[in-house]
């Protein structure tokens, strides 16, 4: 049997945004703890201002919170976890990229579960935690409607990623409005990141007949609009369908698992600081090269939904989405922008490193073509090649 479990209720459309305070009274809202990205509460974008004006039409307290940058880390939620007990707020609202969002669910969790172990969260039968409202303001991690969070230990330096059915939030609000302002770079960073939640499930062992249908709807919708998004950010419908197409990545991994791209992205993106997006993309070709022969048959109706023509070639429509992968990474500088975060020579370096902490999290059992050390080292080696070979042509 297989189980899914996605948001209560989902809102879609521009200006969604406007019924936050409406919705937070339907979920017993008195008091509202708001998680915001802090450049939306910068001068110019001034989204505290409007979140405030929204909720107080419907008499609602709100505390904001937006002390953190760049991915959450346990000193981020400790800080949020105080200023939210000190707020007595009853209902918690994220607002921004998967930041903002698996901060929000961290603190929804630990607020009324202080003694709670991290290691102990998957094992729980029921995870109490305060009411959750996610709105998304970037079209990539899918985090409004996943089971899973991310939090970075600062001791550790490890990526903490435990799942638990209660971590989806009760409502997800997609307000295309809200993604218009993303920079075309980390528009490409969110939209490769969805599509390797769409794809890494629809070819997972643990894949289902629901999770499959969610798959390929983003792999479709994220072929069609994120080139449209990364010229023109300001394509209002594009946007929607990337925001649509993220949350139904997001409701596919969630249920069927992410695979090798994000369990070797995970400590690739914690060793050089590198946005996720971005240490994903970078090993999702070498991932699906990798694979390949093991899921061809999904491989090709994955290329066939970005776009390529149903020839009824098996396997040479699983190559051609090798190719289209990698001609992502080529049409949105992706290889590129990592030399800005990553030394080649530090990158050899940590190989061994990065291999061994690959197989500490998710993603290894539930990948078509299960790894070894051996072939999470090869994929490593071959990144570290092709970079080099970039860092060449930019200095020649």
């Amino acid at each position: 049997m297989a189980s899914t479990y996605l948001p209560r209720q989902i809102e879609l459309g521009s200006n969604s945004l406007e019924h936050l305070g409406k919705i937070a009274v339907e979920n017993g809202a008195t008091k509202l703890f708001v998680v915001m990205d802090a450049f939306l509460a910068s001068e110019g974008l001034n989204y505290d201002v409007k979140i405030k004006s929204i909720v107080q039409k419907q008499n609602l307290a709100v505390t904001i919170f937006s002390d953190y940058r760049g991915e959450p880390t346990t000193d981020h939620l400790l800080a949020a976890l105080d200023s939210l007990l000190k707020s007595n707020a009853d209902c918690v609202v994220a607002i921004g990229g998967g930041s903002a969002i698996d901060i929000a669910k961290a603190a929804s969790v630990f607020a009324v579960n202080p003694t709670l172990a991290w290691e102990d969260i998957a094992a729980q039968n029921r995870l109490k935690r305060l009411p959750l409202l996610a709105v998304p303001t970037t079209a990539g991690t899918g985090s409004e409607a996943t089971k899973v969070m991310v939090v970075k230990n600062m001791k550790t330096e490890i990526k903490m990623n435990p799942g638990h059915k209660d971590l989806v939030p009760d409502v997800a609000i997609l307000d295309p409005l809200l993604t218009k302002s993303l920079p075309s770079q980390f528009t490409a960073y969110t939209g490769l990141d969805a599509l390797a939640h769409a794809m890494e499930a629809y070819v997972s062992t643990l894949a289902s007949a629901t999770t499959d249908n969610y798959a390929l709807n983003a792999i479709r919708m994220i072929g069609r609009s994120l080139p449209k998004v990364y010229e023109n950010g300001a394509n209002v419908e594009a946007r929607e369908k990337m925001l649509l197409a993220s949350c139904y990545a997001g409701i596919a991994f969630s249920n069927a698992s992410t695979n090798l791209a994000h369990a070797a992205g995970r400590p690739l993106g914690a060793r050089f600081n590198i946005p996720h997006g971005l240490s994903v993309a970078l090993l999702l070709p070498f991932v699906v090269e990798f694979g390949l022969e093991a899921a061809a048959e999904k491989y090709a109706a994955i290329a066939v939904n970005l776009g390529e023509e149903d020839t009824g070639e098996r396997d040479q429509l699983a190559k051609q989405a090798h190719k289209l992968i990698k001609s992502y990474n080529d049409k949105f500088a992706i290889w590129e922008d990592a030399l800005r975060y990553i030394d080649l020579e530090e990158f050899k370096d940590s190989i061994p490193l990065l291999v061994e902490d690959s197989f500490s999290g998710n993603g290894i059992v539930t990948n078509p073509k299960v790894p070894e050390a051996c072939d999470v080292e090869h994929i490593f080696h071959s990144l570290l090649k092709k970079l080099t070979q970039i860092a060449q042509i930019q200095t020649a």
